[in-house]
């Protein structure tokens, strides 16, 4: 049966990996660490798929820009020592195998930086799956389109045939912006109620759905 999509761009934290948790609480005591105020949970979520420097502005908006480098040193002191318990969600090595098998071409649009994505591509082995990947310190960062223009014009597919999949609204709104489908998932960072407001193809509410929804509409 002809794939309607030839390319599905995958986000990272919190759609393909358990992280969300881990972000928000590095995040909270980053700012502890500095006696900055401590944004609560939702504040801290939403920044989840934002680049580094644009996630420190929205989560701690008292925070000075000369400022952003202190936090972002504790941010990452805090983050590497989760990082070894981080898990992927269920399913998602074998979904991917299974999706590149059936003729899919695979990608990563992230708002880690390079370094980070290619950490956790060598501990979780899953590099072989994608064939090409955008960070947020190599363009522009989500919701700008730049991440998935980049990756069409790299892999030469047009935006009718790719599909964004992500768990916020960074990553729907970035769709949109390039033209290109979106498929939510609401088990990471952000809530059904705001991913709904982009009118995605579908909002995916557990890890288990995802595999088999790309298998009968992707």
């Amino acid at each position: 049966m002809p794939k309607r999509f030839q390319l599905l761009v995958f986000d990272w934290d919190g759609t393909l990996m358990d992280s969300a948790g881990a972000i928000v609480a590095s995040i909270q005591e980053s700012c502890r660490d500095l006696d900055l105020p401590v944004p609560d949970p939702d504040r801290a979520a939403h920044v989840i798929g934002l680049g580094l420097k644009d996630a420190l502005a929205y989560a701690v908006p008292e925070l000075a820009p000369s400022d952003y480098g202190r936090l972002a040193e504790r941010y990452r002191h805090h983050y590497l020592a989760r990082d070894p318990y981080i898990e992927l969600f269920p399913g998602m090595r074998e979904m991917l195998a299974l999706l590149k098998d059936n003729g899919h071409v695979l990608a990563v649009a992230t708002g880690k930086s390079r370094v980070g994505l290619e950490r956790v591509l060598a501990a979780t082995q899953l590099k072989q799956y994608f064939a090409a990947s955008r960070c947020a310190d190599e363009t522009h960062s989500k919701p700008h389109p730049a991440m998935l223009q980049e990756l069409m014009q790299e892999l030469l597919i047009e935006p009718e045939a790719a599909l964004m999949i992500g768990d916020t609204v960074h990553d729907l709104q970035m769709a949109v912006s390039a033209g290109v489908a979106a498929l939510a998932v609401s088990y990471g960072a952000h809530s059904r109620e705001s991913l709904t407001l982009f009118k995605p193809l579908a909002c995916i509410d557990t890890p288990q759905e995802l595999a088999p929804w790309l298998e009968q509409n992707a």
